[in-house]
Formats: structure tokens, sequence, C-alpha cells
């Protein structure tokens, strides 16, 4: 299994890159260079320095230490959000698939409902409803992942359906939540995992683009997506105010999907053996 994994550089370099950034932001719960709302005029528009080592915002504060918070902050969001799609939008198309009818039916209906509008309209809609806040957007992430994650699961469970031991569990008197729990459910797992992947990157963006328009983290606290709102204006004056934010946006969504795109190879069989037999060719 590790072997196989490691046969994939996009893969781990994904993964590497991702976890760095993740460790980045978990190490900004017990230190970061400056306290984050450390405000000094003096020494505002500073640039790399020992002291400061991506130098200083329009406020004095560290670019180091804010971009280590608002790692943590874009991540926590964006996982939120994908642990609330798992968590309602699995089970609903599980029961899609292994129920159908109308239940099938309701659950497509919504699934079409929601794709009909882009992901970050339906979560301005809501922040703009509830308020701005970080809580709200993770609420309005978690929202637009639940039919993703409910399309998924449903297609990965009617393509199990059809085996010979599900067939099997049913004439052993199996209900159909028994069935999606012990043979759907764990087959489907590769699945969801790399769909999870995608959609952390997207968790990342939506965050980013919430924030920037003022719906998503509110000060002090601090996101990536914040610290490019309050450096838009200094841009053609002080550009690395938001290249470093952005950057480190973008160098994250590159991460989680190229180990998307590697866990999606390396956990899917038919591309396995597609990959054996053009070798063996």
């Amino acid at each position: 299994m590790i072997r196989r994994f490691l046969s994939h550089p996009s893969l781990v370099i994904g993964l590497a890159a991702a976890a760095a950034f993740a460790l980045i932001g978990l190490v900004s719960l017990v230190w970061t260079p400056y306290p984050i709302a450390d405000i000094a005029i003096a020494r505002r528009f500073l640039g790399p320095t020992a002291g400061h080592w991506l130098g200083t915002d329009h406020l004095g504060r560290d670019m180091a230490s804010l971009v280590m918070s608002g790692t943590l902050t874009s991540f926590f969001v964006a996982v939120m959000g994908v642990v609330i799609g798992v968590g309602a939008g699995v089970p609903l198309g599980l029961a899609a698939a292994s129920r159908g009818g109308a239940v099938e039916w309701l659950v497509l209906r919504f699934s079409d409902l929601a794709f009909a509008f882009p992901s970050v309209v339906i979560a301005i809609l809501i922040t703009t409803l509830v308020g701005p806040g970080e809580l709200n957007a993770i609420v309005a992430i978690g929202i637009f992942n639940i039919p993703v994650f409910a399309r998924v699961a449903r297609g990965g469970a009617l393509a199990i359906a059809t085996q010979d031991y599900v067939a099997a569990a049913r004439l052993a008197g199996l209900g159909p939540g028994a069935i999606a729990l012990r043979h759907l459910l764990p087959n489907i797992m590769s699945l969801i995992i790399v769909q999870g992947t995608i959609q952390l990157s997207l968790g990342i963006l939506a965050e980013a683009g919430l924030s920037y328009i003022g719906l998503g983290t509110q000060p002090p606290a601090t996101s990536l997506g914040l610290m490019l709102r309050d450096a838009q204006s200094l841009f053609l004056i002080h550009p690395w105010l938001s290249l470093v934010p952005g950057l480190a946006i973008v160098a994250i969504v590159i991460a989680l999907n190229l180990a998307g795109d590697g866990l999606r190879d390396a956990l899917d069989p038919r591309l396995r053996r597609e990959g054996l037999g053009h070798g063996a060719g």
C-alpha cells in the first residue's frame, strides 16, 4: 500500500506540501514570531528582515505571524465545511442509492437545486442572511458540500450495488440500512476521500473569497482572504502585502489538488490496471 502511494509523485508532493502548510497553521496555536494583534505604526511597511521574515503590513503587524494564523483559520473553515458535507451528504447519497423511489428523487432534486447556483453565490447569500463571521462561513461552505458528497456517494453506491455479494446480502435478509453500512460505505470510502481533498481546496478558495468581501473571518482574527482584503488598496505601492497571502492560497490549493489527483490514481483500481496494461504494451 505504502509503496503504491510512493509511486505517485503528485501524491507525495501534494500531501507533503499540504501537511507542511497545515503544520505551520497548527504551530500558530502555541507560537508565532509576534502576536497577530501587535500593532506598531512605526515599523509598518517593512520589507523582509531578520526580525520580520515576510515584512510588516500597514499596521506594523508581522506578516509571517499573520500568514501562520491565517493559514490555520483557512484550513479550519475548509475542513469543517468538508466535515459537514460528508456528515450529511454521504448518508443522503447512500439512502438514495439503497432505497430509491421518492428518497432518491428528493436527494437528486435537492442536488439539482444546489448545483443551479455557483457555490460562492450560495455562500454569499447565506452569510448575508445570517451575518458575516467564521462560523457562518463554515455553515455556508458545508451546505454547498452536502449535495456534492451526496452525488458522489450515490454514484459509487449504485456501482457497488450491482455486485454479487450485495445481492447475496439481500437474499440473506439484510435490510437497506445494513447493506449500506456493511457493504456500500466501506467500498466508496476511496471516492469520498478523493472528493474530500478536492472540496478542501475549494473550501480554501471559498473562505478566502468570503473574507475578501467582508463576509467571512472578522478582525481581530485573521485569514489569508482577510489579509488580501486589507492589502488590496496598497497593491501598487506595496505589492508584497498582497503577494504573500495570495501565493500562500495558490500554493495550498495546488498542493491539495496534486494530492487529490495522486489519491485518485492510487486508489482507483481501473486506473492502476490501465497503467499496467500500457506498461506491458
